[in-house]
């Protein structure tokens, strides 16, 4: 009965969307961590074999988010979010190839440790050339293969597993691959995409009379086998029989009766996950800077058990917490709610207080990785 309040607050669906969200930020933070160390590794080989450090050599492939691109985000995610409302029949088809084209690469990116474990005792690491392609090792070239095929697998039965699969890919990737150098970009990131969500989830039914972030969220694209046989007239019965496409914009659980599904936007995963990551190579510069300093002890008016309190650990719990207070807003209202809503809050609130009372706000703020020493090792990655 829609008026009793006799009901579980949390049930399985939402378990797993827990669960779930918080091993793809953990794993996606330490990728980006392993990732930053295998750089460390390639500059430290190439200033050994050229006789000179270049301290501003970075990874092309990892993108910095600086303060003008945080501050426009929020602006082209409502652009983006009213284009798929409006023109969403003209533009489905192509949304649907490049989302498809982009999870294959993420999920790639995602079995790759998978596939290298698997295929280290059988071949080696040489890199197979394919000419203008580029050259590829045997575990590239695996994990690519078993994208692609679950990618097509997807396409052929649409169903919500795959759909979950390519979406944590995604997650990982992002995470991976994109990096907030600042606390100060991070909270002008996350406050703007706060504003960006409360808006779009409560406030665009007044404005376009309907909720423009669910029904984005929710609405089904056309199959492009569909799509390629009516346009080919390949006749009635050649690919007509696909199911549409939920794309993977989201991580879907089915709750234990099969009624209804819980939902969680990917970028409600993304961009705390972004946070975790600056904080959890922000633990590790200072670990790595303690180490050298002999271990120098903290500020005078913090406990040395605060002190051993990682930021990691503290922003993690902090996101736990708040998806808890979004998934039972959520049941208790019965209406979609703007995750990061909670999130945000759960998450840098904790961080600036322990920040400042570890008296690391100052550098956290601005530059945090950026080392007076002459020393290769502390140089931003």
């Amino acid at each position: 009965s829609p008026n009793s309040r006799a009901y579980s607050l949390v049930d399985s669906s939402q378990v797993s969307t827990f669960l779930i969200s918080i091993l793809l930020i953990v794993y996606g933070s330490f990728r980006s961590l392993n990732m930053d160390f295998e750089n460390q590794d390639k500059e430290k080989d190439n200033s050994s074999a050229a006789g000179s450090f270049n301290g501003n050599s970075t990874n092309n492939s990892i993108q910095t988010i600086d303060s003008t691109q945080a501050l426009f985000l929020p602006i082209g995610a409502s652009v983006s979010l009213l284009v798929m409302f409006f023109f969403f029949d003209s533009v489905q088809v192509v949304f649907t190839i490049c989302t498809a084209v982009l999870a294959t690469i993420a999920f790639a990116f995602l079995l790759l440790p998978m596939c290298q474990y698997l295929t280290r005792p059988c071949s080696p690491q040489n890199k197979i050339s394919f000419g203008c392609c580029g050259r590829f090792t045997a575990a590239e070239l695996l994990s690519f293969s078993l994208s692609v095929m679950l990618v097509l697998i997807w396409v052929l039965t649409g169903h919500w597993l795959l759909m979950d699969a390519l979406a944590m890919g995604l997650c990982v990737a992002m995470i991976a691959f994109v990096r907030l150098p600042s606390l100060k970009v991070s909270c002008l990131l996350l406050s703007g995409l706060l504003i960006y969500d409360v808006f779009w989830v409560f406030f665009s039914a007044y404005i376009f009379n309907s909720n423009v972030m669910v029904k984005v969220a929710t609405q089904p694209a056309d199959n492009p086998l569909d799509v390629l046989s009516r346009k080919l007239h390949l006749g009635p019965n050649v690919g007509r029989d696909v199911p549409r496409l939920s794309l993977p914009g989201k991580l879907v659980f089915p709750s234990s009766t099969g009624s209804h599904f819980s939902m969680l936007g990917i970028g409600d995963i993304v961009m705390p996950g972004l946070l975790l990551c600056f904080v959890l190579r922000y633990d590790n510069y200072k670990k790595q800077a303690n180490s050298d300093s002999c271990g120098a002890p903290g500020p005078g008016n913090i406990s040395g058990r605060m002190q051993k309190v990682s930021y990691f650990h503290c922003t993690l719990i902090g996101y736990f917490v708040g998806l808890l207070t979004a998934t039972v807003a959520s049941r208790i209202h019965r209406a979609a709610q703007p995750a990061l809503l909670y999130l945000v809050p759960f998450t840098l609130l904790p961080l600036l207080t322990m920040a400042y009372l570890k008296g690391d706000l100052r550098r956290m703020w601005s530059e945090p990785f950026h080392s007076k020493s002459s020393s290769s090792r502390f140089l931003e990655v």
